[in-house]
């Protein structure tokens, strides 16, 4: 499977780029498009238009592969803060719900 990429433009992306980004992902997905990432590398001092423009790119995508690589410290930090962690691929470490056991022992008392 072809992954095509797309580049998240650094320093920061204005909105108009975020728009362009939008509609070119949408074009990818209407020409058959399987699998697309977006390039982070050129990222160098993450922020909140950023993760605006990354947020509106999953948004666009509407469940279809979309992977963000090269994300620096920074840009991995404000995804994780926001909840677009999974755009890395990578899972996203939870605290277990509250009152679920990990494991249970003959001896435990029951609840």
């Amino acid at each position: 499977m072809e992954i095509i990429r797309l580049v998240l433009p650094g320093p920061g992306p204005t909105a108009r780029d975020a728009a362009a980004l939008c509609a070119r992902l949408a074009r990818l997905y209407e020409d058959g498009a399987r699998a697309v990432e977006c390039d982070a590398r050129a990222v160098t001092a993450p922020g909140l238009a950023h993760v605006e423009a990354l947020a509106r790119l999953r948004l666009t995508a509407r469940g279809r592969p979309l992977r963000v690589t090269g994300a620096g410290d920074g840009l991995r930090a404000l995804l994780d803060l926001v909840g677009l962690v999974e755009l890395l691929g990578e899972a996203e470490e939870r605290e277990p719900p509250g009152g679920v056991q990990e494991g249970v022992e003959a001896d435990d008392p029951a609840l």
